[in-house]
């Protein structure tokens, strides 16, 4: 289906018997694939007597292309691109038990069962959508990695930040956001020993640019580069996003989350304002957001004489709007 969408992107209408016969499809195989786009969330104009094409154009993922603008710190990945996978978290978590090398990236234009926190799902679209994956490799163990997902964050925003006129600032503990709207979220899953060799899967969605279908099928308000502005290319977003991955690791993986601490409460939504954090079967403790420690915990205000400390994944933060 990818070399065809691929052809269909160029702007031109395609015959679908001029596209069965490059393919060597049959023409309903043809019509039966243009559904199947449609189903992935692609808008795809179909015209009598002329044909098809993608109502968008799409900047497909380019090694080359990335590697380029990745320069300097290019030795530091493998990169691995694919058209389609269940998750690239999934394939990668695989990989590292084979004993794929510490920087292995995967990135796939499309998804079929992209998830993040909390078991929800993240939905991606070819064309409209990042989603990748990185492999982290730890020799100190499950132990030294308290607060990735927030420096995983971090990163993100620092890329995005690079490229747009609109400042996007962070939700604890895995969220980008734009105006209180979702832009990005990070997924870490993590494998090993508490203080022997360990490996942290770190799953980055980020959207680029949805449409008014793909924005209904999402459960939250969302944000996408596009509406913020942001001109560059998927390629080039997703080499900044792997350039300040590396650069935010090296500090990670030498001084902890302490050394990003200050960096990441700056640009931090939630600082000061009254919000709900929800807790292990469903209760839910309200308080003032104050902040990150060293480890990457929450920070919570509950009138006490000091701010008590939140951390796990099963916990979820709102704004209280009572």
């Amino acid at each position: 289906m990818f070399p065809l969408l691929r052809r269909l992107s160029d702007g031109r209408f395609h015959s679908g018997e001029a596209l069965a016969r490059a393919f060597g499809l049959s023409r309903a195989s043809v019509c039966n694939m243009m559904a199947q786009a449609e189903a992935m969330g692609l808008a795809v104009h179909a015209v009598r007597g002329r044909g098809y094409r993608l109502a968008e154009p799409i900047e497909w993922l380019d090694a080359d292309a990335i590697t380029r603008d990745l320069d300097d710190v290019a030795a530091a990945y493998t990169l691995q691109l694919h058209d389609s996978l269940a998750s690239t978290n999934a394939t990668l978590m695989v990989a590292a038990l084979d004993g794929a090398p510490d920087g292995t990236l995967v990135c796939a234009e499309h998804q079929a069962a992209g998830k993040g926190r909390r078991g929800r799902a993240w939905h991606s679209v070819p064309g409209g959508s990042l989603t990748f994956s990185v492999l982290w490799r730890f020799e100190a163990g499950l132990q030294s990695m308290a607060g990735l997902s927030l420096a995983a964050g971090l990163a993100v925003a620092r890329a995005i930040n690079r490229h747009s006129v609109h400042p996007v600032q962070l939700k604890w503990p895995n969220d980008v956001l734009a105006g209180y709207r979702k832009l990005a979220g990070v997924l870490v899953e993590v494998q090993g020993d508490m203080h022997g060799a360990a490996f942290a899967v770190v799953g980055i969605g980020l959207n680029v640019r949805l449409n008014a279908v793909q924005r209904d099928a999402i459960d939250r308000a969302v944000v996408d580069l596009a509406e913020l502005g942001v001109a560059a290319g998927r390629n080039r977003i997703l080499a900044a996003c792997l350039r300040e991955l590396h650069g935010v690791a090296a500090i990670f993986r030498t001084e902890g989350f302490a050394a990003l601490r200050e960096e990441w409460q700056g640009l931090d939504a939630y600082a000061g304002r009254p919000v709900v954090l929800t807790l292990a079967e469903s209760r839910a403790q309200a308080g003032v957001a104050a902040g990150v420690d060293d480890n990457g915990a929450l920070l919570l205000d509950e009138g006490g004489p000091r701010p008590r400390a939140y951390s796990g994944g099963e916990l979820s933060l709102r704004l209280d709007t009572r």
